[in-house]
């Protein structure tokens, strides 16, 4: 979000509200939902007024402050109270609205593009104007893209008066399982389970080869499971892991990309993903236990390879773990925080085992959470439980306002209907050929993600460009992750990286150099989509063999790319050693039994060569 203006009232109002938000959304978990409409319409206002509040106008009189951040804010929550108390009128007159429903529409409308502008990012609302262009203009744009062309009036009605528009599915989702998992990891934080993962990570690999950067990743990995943000990961752990890793030898570009890198992966990991898995799993009408199930292998393989990169990178250079005695000891950091793992295990037990709703799983995880904090400091209890509280309302506008917005997109994909014609389109263009759709797809993502958080480039794709690939065979979960995947790691792809360029500034190296390794050492991520897509046993569809096999062969696969990328195996490699098991990893990592054997038997034969190199230079010294 844009920074604060010191004369906005920041203390009372925005605490206040941001609170309030978070107890309607915990009340609404436990007790349930109220009507769509004003679930989701509350959940809105709660986001636009908080908006304008912590992201004002720059450089404003007191005039222009008035009219331009307080007058929006103002009127958000006229229009709220107004459609929650009038919501069953308004949406008794859904497709017949008045002129006075109009003027709403158009104002919400209005209101969500420049909060999402000011808060989110300007590149999605660019994409809703132009997508509301469209809408209106239809009958002058060429050939299989052109339509009739609709009235501000029809546009409105979809817009304010549907569950098509700004109140579809994404904003549904974002009401009532995001905001209550936002919560979750906000109070999760606040009680110091950050911290936990961060220490136990130092002291389960801080002595080990590398230790830092191992460090780095796997306690990315565990803040994964609490927080779906890669910047929010990078600022938290990088904070101490970057500065330990160039005190140990490694070059700040690097430090920073291993970080960039692993914080990415957090939105990968299960069980508390991104708020994209959440909303695939209601674009895939499944649990989102689900999700968690198809995505868990791919993560890991994931972590995986970015570990194997960090360790012989750290081979190559002679780095050497710290010192114990500059450590903690394992079992006193379990000892002081074992607690910390309950309400990540209660989670998991009542989704898998108890069969809760996402939404009452949270609820009673958090609850747990509340009794720690307690537990742990009872004269502050109440003031840091406010103080979570107030985080996790203001962690949700953007959120919020991302899924509003998208749900613009979504509204005139769905009233044109371009996305059947592009799905159409995108198969001819891609000349019926599967290999090409994804390369297309992959590079959308890629573009899309860039300029735009993961939730809106996957909102926007999965409508647009994930029925193309289902149509053309590709598993409705394998074409979703493929998706998903790419617009995760386009946080740390050049030539816009923001995960990147924020462990750049931690590490205080280029930016560009750091976004350029980070795609090196994501060269996993990547791939991986492809094998899902080609071998659905990586996600755990298909018989116990095939599954076996997918899994067996990518992680053989993706451990030698990552060796071969850095170019150090028991030492220095050649070129045509590096050349020769690169190849093998994509043989391995290509599903087929054919491309398997030729990927081991290239392997054996690198393997054995440097192994006799390997052997000489000891017996020589």
């Amino acid at each position: 979000m844009n920074g604060g203006n010191s004369k906005i009232p920041k203390g009372g109002i925005i605490a206040g509200a941001a609170v309030a938000w978070s107890l309607f959304q915990i009340y609404s978990a436990f007790f349930g939902q109220l009507a769509a409409f004003q679930q989701r319409l509350i959940h809105l206002s709660f986001a636009l007024f908080l908006a304008y509040l912590l992201s004002p106008w720059r450089k404003e009189s007191r005039r222009r402050r008035l009219l331009l951040n307080i007058a929006p804010a103002a009127l958000v929550l006229i229009l709220g109270i107004y459609g929650v108390v009038e919501y069953e009128k308004l949406w008794e007159r859904a497709g017949a609205p008045t002129r006075f429903d109009v003027v709403l529409g158009m104002l919400l409308v209005l209101l969500l593009l420049e909060a999402t502008r000011r808060a989110v990012t300007p590149v999605l609302t660019i994409l809703a104007i132009l997508a509301l262009v469209y809408a209106y203009f239809g009958q002058y744009f060429p050939g299989p893209f052109a339509h009739r062309g609709y009235t501000i009036t029809r546009i409105a009605d979809v817009m304010y008066l549907s569950t098509t528009g700004i109140f579809g599915v994404p904003l549904a989702v974002s009401s009532t399982v995001v905001a209550i998992y936002i919560i979750f990891a906000a109070f999760l934080q606040k009680s110091g389970a950050a911290q936990y993962f961060i220490d136990q990570s130092f002291a389960l690999f801080g002595t080990v080869r590398g230790g830092p950067a191992k460090v780095a990743v796997i306690s990315s990995a565990l803040m994964g499971t609490i927080s779906g943000s890669a910047v929010a990961n990078v600022v938290g752990t990088g904070s101490v892991t970057i500065p330990m890793m160039k005190k140990m030898g490694y070059k700040p570009h690097f430090a920073g990309a291993v970080e960039a890198v692993a914080s990415s992966g957090g939105q990968i990991m299960p069980p508390v993903m991104g708020a994209a898995a959440f909303i695939m799993a209601e674009f895939l009408s499944v649990p989102y236990l689900e999700i968690i199930r198809v995505a868990v292998i791919p993560a890991v393989i994931y972590f995986l390879a970015v570990y194997i990169t960090v360790d012989r990178e750290a081979a190559k250079l002679g780095l050497r773990g710290l010192p114990r005695e500059q450590l903690p000891k394992v079992g006193e950091v379990l000892k002081r925080g074992w607690y910390f793992l309950l309400p990540l295990g209660l989670l998991v037990y009542f989704l898998v085992f108890v069969r809760y709703s996402p939404e009452k799983s949270a609820f009673w995880a958090l609850v747990s959470i509340v009794v720690l904090i307690f537990w742990q400091r009872r004269h502050s209890g109440f003031r840091d439980i406010g103080a979570a509280l107030q985080s996790g309302g203001t962690g949700m506008v953007e959120v919020a306002l991302t899924c509003g917005c998208a749900g613009i997109i979504i509204g005139v994909v769905l009233l044109t209907g371009l996305g059947l014609r592009l799905s159409m389109i995108l198969i001819q263009l891609a000349g019926n050929q599967v290999e090409v759709l994804l390369v297309l797809t992959m590079i959308a993502s890629l573009i899309l993600g860039m300029g735009l958080p993961t939730s809106a480039c996957y909102i926007i794709l999965a409508i647009l460009v994930a029925p193309a690939l289902v149509k053309m065979g590709i598993n409705p979960f394998a074409a979703h992750l493929f998706i998903f995947y790419f617009g995760v790691i386009a946080n740390v792809t050049p030539p816009v990286a923001l995960a990147a360029f924020a462990g750049a500034g931690i590490a205080e190296a280029s930016a560009m150099k750091t976004a350029i390794t980070a795609s090196r050492l994501a060269i996993a991520a990547f791939l991986v989509p492809y094998v899902f897509v080609f071998s659905t046993g990586l996600i755990l569809l298909g018989s116990g063999l095939e599954i076996a096999l997918a899994v067996g062969t990518t992680v053989v696969g993706v451990s030698l790319l990552a060796i071969a990328l850095t170019g150090f195996g028991l030492l220095e490699m050649t070129f045509p050693e590096r050349v020769l098991l690169g190849a093998s990893s994509l043989f391995l990592i290509k599903p087929g039994v054919y491309t398997d054997l030729l990927g081991l038997g290239l392997a054996a034969f690198v393997g054995v060569h440097h192994w006799r190199k390997f052997r000489k230079r000891k017996i020589e010294r």
